[in-house]
């Protein structure tokens, strides 16, 4: 099973390296850094061990994945949130618990289906998803940090011209 986890990380890195899409280098370094924890974590047993493995990286991978999805998903529509701040907040954060809701379900089902142990208890699953949520938030602000410094006025020009001509805009 391990090995089917760790085929999946490396299947999931490649496919952001190889998307249309350009990320900001930085998401694409947290992303995979976030892979690599992940892969870490269930090759080598961490996730069941004594101690806060399981909730940093968590929160750590929710705040990964959320910030690279959101700028996918989103990308094409900063302008439009520039002033809408809450707004903005509250729908990457919303966007980052939903994906974090959905990994939950896809543990359970994989216990299911695989008949092995994959959650631990209720207590886990409601701490994993509280970690989801403080990385979801987490990735919010710092998405909005970034949104704010891409749509200043005076930014870059190449700053400007990469979120008039993201790939969403091109489709």
């Amino acid at each position: 099973m391990q090995l089917g986890w760790v085929r999946l990380i490396f299947t999931s890195i490649c496919g952001v390296c190889r998307d249309g899409r350009s990320l900001p280098a930085l998401f694409d370094f947290l992303f995979v850094f976030a892979a690599l924890l992940n892969a870490g974590g269930w090759v080598l047993g961490l996730f069941y061990q004594q101690g806060p493995y399981d909730e940093i990286v968590h929160a750590f991978t929710m705040f990964a994945v959320t910030l690279a999805l959101s700028f996918l998903a989103y990308s094409s529509m900063l302008t439009i949130f520039r002033d809408r701040k809450l707004l903005y907040l509250l729908t990457i954060t919303s966007f980052g618990i939903a994906i974090g809701a959905l990994w939950e379900i896809t543990e359970w089902t994989a216990g299911i289906v695989l008949s092995t142990e994959v959650i631990g208890s209720l207590h886990d699953t409601i701490v994993d998803l509280i970690m989801d949520s403080l990385g979801s938030a987490i990735a919010a602000a710092t998405s909005l940090w970034a949104l704010q410094e891409w749509t200043r006025p005076g930014a870059a020009v190449e700053n400007q011209a990469s979120i008039a001509n993201s790939p969403n805009d091109r489709a």
